[in-house]
């Protein structure tokens, strides 16, 4: 999910900036213009790291900066289908769940947070499973799949699909853990617990 890409770019340097270290100015042009940038190809990059070559400037008619070829290294998150990712609720909604997974933001609808019957409380805080009783809130911690990628480049709009259906994902934590009740449930430990009917 998260990887160091190198990077291979122009960069522009202003006629005001020619004083300064090429490195220096260069770097902060990068960091400017590719930093919290979503590129379909490598990902959301993060941070600019370092430069490992610059490229003798070059003049362009009508402009007195110089341009110059650039190779830089970049820390950047790219998820991947099908990938196990962990993250905490940050919002629940009547179709669903935000899960927080770094620095972007997922949906688990809510026919993929559990194989259950899912509604929301009154309160709109908990998304509550009819059967199992089995609840999600915010700020939960949970593991979750990948199922679906939609990135359009050069912003950070993106969508990611998530599910919570298969065995062992789901709620994870110190109190309460559906992968550890699946656990059991594998080794015959004990069987799904359903929510008593008044």
């Amino acid at each position: 999910m998260y990887s160091i890409v190198t990077v291979r770019d122009i960069v522009r340097i202003p006629p005001k900036e020619f004083g300064e270290p090429i490195a220096e100015a260069a770097i902060s042009h990068l960091r400017k213009g590719s930093e919290n940038v979503l590129d379909r190809e490598i990902g959301l990059m993060i941070v600019v790291i370092g430069i490992d070559k610059i490229g003798q400037g070059r003049l362009m008619p009508g402009d007195g900066a110089t341009y110059h070829q650039v190779t830089y290294r970049v820390l950047v998150f790219k998820p991947i289908r099908g990938e196990l990712v962990e993250g905490n609720v940050v919002e629940l909604m009547d179709f669903g769940a935000f899960i927080r997974m770094g620095p972007l933001d997922g949906l688990c609808h809510v026919s993929q947070i559990c194989d259950d019957f899912i509604t929301q409380d009154s309160k709109g805080s908990t998304l509550i499973g009819k059967e199992t009783g089995r609840t999600l809130s915010e700020s939960d911690h949970v593991r979750a799949r990948i199922t679906s990628i939609s990135f359009e480049s050069g912003n950070r709009s993106g969508k990611l699909g998530l599910t919570m259906r298969q065995p062992f994902l789901g709620k994870v934590g110190p109190d309460v853990s559906w992968v550890e009740d699946d656990v059991r449930i594998a080794r015959g430990e004990g069987k799904k617990e359903k929510k008593k009917k008044k």
